[in-house]
């Protein structure tokens, strides 16, 4: 199964294909993704890779997590799965006014 990693701290001119061709170092990278924002198409300063196997994860994180890019340390380690966010937020309408 493939191993989700997180990469923090990324320069804002980084690119999918960049993030890619720096894990692939250490294996065959399934999926590369550096987060965007939807409003400004600027990069949020992180993204995602995904490794064919766990055991290239596994080195890609030991391997790059402080590693240099851009100027920037980056911060690299298996991603957490993600939580709900659906309950309490600003455009939660089900709950009626807060006042």
């Amino acid at each position: 199964m493939a191993t989700r990693i997180y990469v923090g701290n990324l320069p804002y001119s980084a690119t999918n294909d960049q993030l890619a061709e720096l894990f692939s170092q250490y294996g065959e990278v399934a999926e590369a993704t550096v987060v965007m924002d939807r409003g400004t198409g600027q990069s949020k300063g992180f993204g995602f890779v995904e490794m064919t196997t766990d055991d290239a994860a596994r080195e890609a994180i030991a391997g790059l997590n402080g590693a240099m890019l851009g100027g920037r340390a980056l911060r690299v380690n298996e991603a957490q799965a993600r939580t709900d966010r659906s309950s309490g937020g600003y455009n939660d309408r089900s709950r009626g006014p807060r006042w």
